[in-house]
């Protein structure tokens, strides 16, 4: 076969990933990410180092020291938070002040890289990767502002987003499934679980090697096939949820008819509860498949909404 399904990402830095004889893979991944070539010294305890059923399906994190003393955050992320923006800056604040020690001048800072694979929809957006870091821009030239001699020379930097923190949100359900260069290869993994034969990313190989479900142990098997099914219960919750706003909607628009009907005429009434209905129907099927990062060109075919109004959802 070209292609084979492999064992999930979250899963794989749960249980497989934190072994030395395997950084090969995440060193693959965040250098075809990074646009660097990354060296991990040592992978640190992180909040997540659990082995209950929902809280290893809704995240999973890892800390990454790398050769350059960066420290890299890396969190799976399977159900949406909204406040995830901040949550994620607060564990960069956390990490940042874990690793200075009292009475260390802060030219000891460290420098941390957030990464954020997502499953659910995260704001609005086009794209499927986004990369965030801090900017000082005159108000008056426009210009970025630069370290200056010394500062350059005693931080091997040239500006200050180089030592602040940087945030990489990868919004996986957004990605189209064609691999144009060697990082789209890596989120054709994240999306799908499979590994194409032709791919040659940084890491891949390797990769393909290591997370083969067919090499796991019985043990270790029937964890992954637990973790899947908890995986699909939630997928489940989901829809059962959705089915709930969409029925309590007609519901609604129904009541809504009647109660005109009885002002204005009993049939009209019931046109008015259908139509109503309909539209909520349509509206809670829009919100549904926007947070699963549909777009809203196949969102307004589907929902027969205009596009206009979806993008307002």
């Amino acid at each position: 076969m070209n292609a084979r399904k492999l064992i999930s990402f979250d899963w794989a830095l749960k249980r497989l990933l934190r072994s030395k004889a395997n950084y090969e893979v995440l060193e693959g991944f965040l250098s075809e990410l990074l646009k660097d070539d990354i060296e991990i010294l040592e992978i640190l305890e992180s909040e997540s180092n659990r082995d209950q059923a929902w809280d290893k399906a809704n995240r999973v994190d890892m800390k990454v020291r790398n050769r350059n003393q960066e420290i890299i955050l890396i969190e799976v992320q399977s159900e949406r938070e909204f406040d995830f923006l901040q949550r994620i800056l607060f564990a960069t604040a956390k990490a940042i002040t874990e690793h200075q020690t009292m009475g260390e001048a802060y030219d000891q800072v460290i420098k941390v890289i957030s990464i954020n694979i997502l499953y659910f929809d995260l704001g609005y957006g086009a794209d499927y990767i986004y990369h965030g870091r801090t900017h000082f821009v005159g108000l008056h030239h426009q210009d970025e502002l630069r370290l200056n001699d010394k500062q350059r020379q005693l931080f091997g930097k040239r500006y200050p987003h180089e030592l602040y923190p940087e945030y990489y949100l990868l919004k996986v359900k957004q990605f189209d499934n064609v691999a144009r260069d060697s990082l789209d290869e890596w989120i054709y993994f994240l999306k799908n679980q499979e590994i194409k034969g032709e791919f040659q990313a940084k890491g891949l190989q390797k990769a393909k090697e290591v997370l083969d479900i067919m090499k796991l142990g019985d043990k270790e098997r029937r964890a992954y096939e637990r973790h899947m099914e908890e995986l699909s219960y939630q997928a489940s919750m989901y829809y059962s949820s959705f089915m709930d706003g969409h029925m309590e909607g007609e519901k609604k628009g129904l009541e809504k008819g009647i109660e005109k009907g009885k002002e204005e005429g009993r049939e009209e009434g019931r046109e008015e509860g259908l139509k109503e209905g309909s539209k909520a129907k349509a509206v809670a099927m829009a919100k549904a498949l926007k947070q699963e990062g549909v777009s809203l060109t196949v969102i307004a075919k589907t929902s027969g909404l205009p596009p206009e109004e979806v993008a307002g959802l």
